[in-house]
C-alpha cells in the first residue's frame, strides 16, 4: 500500500490560481491538474460523502448540509454521526482490501462514530450554564488531549463566525502532521476551510489575495512535510465560490402566498414546520422545499418557476436526473441562478425575527446562514459589546450574544448550484503518472484515491 494524503482545499478553483508566485500555483504546474464536474448539491456534506463513497446522494442519502427530519418534524443541519451516511466509506472499502489499512480523518464531515482509525472534528462544549466552549472530538479519545496539549485548544471561534481566520486552518494542518508523525496512517484526509468562508464575505481583490497567501503558506508546509515523508499527495476541492449580487428570500415568498405557518414565542416568530403547507430548507444556492399537502406540489412548482432568481425547479423526474431522488430530499429541489443565493429568512419584519437569527446558532436555523460571518455594522463599539457579553457569561449571567446582522446583502459569494462558470468548478491535482482526465465525475474520486493507495 502507498501512503496517501488527500488535502481538501475548500473553495479552491482556477479563478484563484492566476498568481504565478504562489507555492500552490507552482506545485500544480509540476503535477496534473483536472477539474471535477460540479454535483448537486455543491455543498460540503454532500460533496464529501460522494467523494468518500463513490455514490450519488440518491444512494448515500446526504442530500444537503441538513434536511427536514420528517419523523421528528424538525430541520437539522450539521449533524456529525457517520451513521447518517447510507453507503460504505472509503476506509470501509479499503479495510476489506487489506486489513492493515489505517485512515486518519482530520475534519472531513460525518466524522464521528466511523470505522476510520484516527478522527478529529469540531465539537464545542455546550455547558449547563449557557456557555459554549471551544473544543474538538477525537477517536481515540485521548488524541484530542494530546493535540490540544501541543497546539492549544482548537480555535472554534476562528473556524466559524465573524472571527473566522487562518488560525483554525493552521491548527488543523499542524494537528494533521502530528497525527501522521504519531500513527503514520495509510490514508489521511485533511480539510482546510479558510477560503470557503472568506470568499463568502468579500469580492475585494486585495483582501482575497491576502487570504490566499495565508492559505498558501499552510499548504506549502503540508506539501513539503508529506512529500519529505514519501507520502503521495492528492489535492482537491469541493466547489468554487462565485460572486453573487443579492439574496432571495424563498420562505418569504412562500409565506406571502399562504404556505407557511408561524408560531409566536415570547413575541417573536418561529417557523412551525409540521404545520406548514410548504416551506424551504435553504442551503447556499439550493433549497429543499417540503410540501405537506402533496396535491399542491404542482402549484408550488409553478410559483417558484416564475421567480427571476431561480434557475431550476426539480420535481420527482428532475431529482432523479440529478441523483437527488432520496426520501430525505424536498418534494421540490430549487436551484438559484448563479448570481443569487437563498436565505432561510421567513419573517417580514425584523422586529419579530427569532432571537437566534441575530446569533451564531447553526443548529436552530432552518437553513444555512452565511450572515453569521459578519457582525452588525449598525451597532457601534462592537468589540466592547462582545467583551461585556462574554464577561457576563463568565460571571454566570444569562445573556444573548446577539451580534449578527439581519442584512443578507452583506454576503458576497456563494456556491451550491451546478451552473456557475467553469472557472469556479472544483479541481483535482495528482502526481504525474496517474490516470489523467480533463474532467472527473465526483463519484470517480473514491476509486481514484483507492487506486493511488493500492496500485
Amino acid at each position: 500500500m502507498k501512503q496517501t494524503v488527500v488535502i481538501n482545499v475548500v473553495g479552491l478553483s482556477s479563478s484563484l490560481l492566476k498568481d504565478k508566485s504562489l507555492f500552490v500555483t507552482k506545485w500544480i504546474a509540476k503535477n496534473q491538474l483536472s477539474k471535477i464536474k460540479p454535483m448537486l448539491p455543491a455543498v460540503t456534506c454532500s460533496v464529501q460523502s460522494t467523494y468518500l463513497t463513490g455514490k450519488w446522494p440518491s444512494e448515500h442519502g446526504i442530500v444537503s448540509n441538513g434536511w427536514y427530519f420528517r419523523e421528528e418534524d424538525e430541520v437539522k443541519l450539521w449533524r456529525q454521526s457517520n451513521n447518517l451516511v447510507q453507503a460504505p466509506k472509503i476506509w470501509d472499502i479499503a479495510k476489506k482490501k487489506n486489513s492493515e489499512f489505517t485512515c486518519s480523518n482530520m475534519f472531513w464531515w460525518y466524522n464521528m462514530y466511523s470505522n476510520a482509525d484516527f478522527n478529529v472534528t469540531p465539537r464545542p462544549q455546550y455547558r449547563a450554564d449557557g456557555q459554549k466552549k471551544p473544543d474538538c472530538y477525537s477517536k481515540p479519545a485521548d488524541l484530542r488531549d494530546r493535540l490540544q496539549e501541543q497546539l492549544g485548544t482548537f480555535p472554534l471561534f476562528n473556524f466559524w463566525g465573524p472571527n473566522t481566520s487562518i488560525k483554525s486552518t493552521k491548527w488543523i494542518a499542524e494537528a494533521s502532521m502530528l497525527v501522521h508523525t504519531w500513527h503514520e496512517p495509510t490514508l489521511q484526509l485533511i480539510y482546510l476551510p479558510h477560503l470557503d468562508y472568506v470568499l463568502q464575505k468579500t469580492t475585494n481583490k486585495k483582501s482575497i489575495d491576502k487570504d490566499v497567501k495565508e492559505l498558501d503558506k499552510v499548504f506549502q508546509e503540508l506539501i513539503e512535510f508529506y512529500e519529505s515523508k514519501g507520502v503521495t499527495p492528492i489535492v482537491l476541492s469541493e466547489y468554487g465560490i462565485n460572486p453573487v449580487k443579492e439574496p432571495f428570500h424563498i420562505n418569504r415568498l412562500l409565506r406571502e402566498k399562504g404556505f407557511l405557518n408561524i408560531r409566536i414565542e415570547n413575541g417573536l416568530e418561529v417557523l412551525d414546520y409540521g404545520e406548514c403547507t410548504a416551506f424551504a430548507m435553504a442551503d447556499h444556492q439550493i433549497a429543499h422545499v417540503y410540501i405537506q399537502d402533496k396535491t399542491r406540489i404542482s402549484e408550488v412548482k409553478q410559483l417558484l418557476k416564475g421567480c427571476p432568481h431561480i434557475d431550476l425547479v426539480l420535481d420527482a423526474e428532475g431529482k432523479k436526473a440529478h441523483h437527488l431522488n432520496h426520501e430525505r430530499s424536498g418534494d421540490l429541489v430549487v436551484l438559484a441562478k448563479p448570481d443569487f443565493w437563498f436565505t432561510y429568512y421567513y419573517w417580514l419584519n425584523d422586529a419579530v425575527a427569532p432571537d437566534f437569527a441575530r446569533m451564531v446558532d447553526i443548529h436552530k436555523k432552518p437553513g444555512y446562514d452565511p450572515v453569521e460571518l459578519f457582525t452588525d455594522p449598525k451597532k457601534k463599539m462592537m468589540m466592547a459589546r462582545i467583551a461585556l457579553k462574554l464577561i457576563k457569561k463568565k460571571l454566570g449571567f444569562r445573556t444573548l450574544l446577539n451580534i449578527i446582522p439581519l442584512d443578507a446583502t452583506l454576503v458576497q459569494g456563494s456556491h451550491g448550484t451546478i451552473n456557475s462558470g467553469s472557472e469556479y468548478h472544483p479541481i483535482l491535482v495528482q502526481k504525474t503518472g496517474n490516470k489523467v482526465k480533463e474532467v472527473f465525475e465526483p463519484i470517480a474520486i473514491c476509486d481514484l484515491i483507492l487506486d493511488t493507495i493500492f496500485k
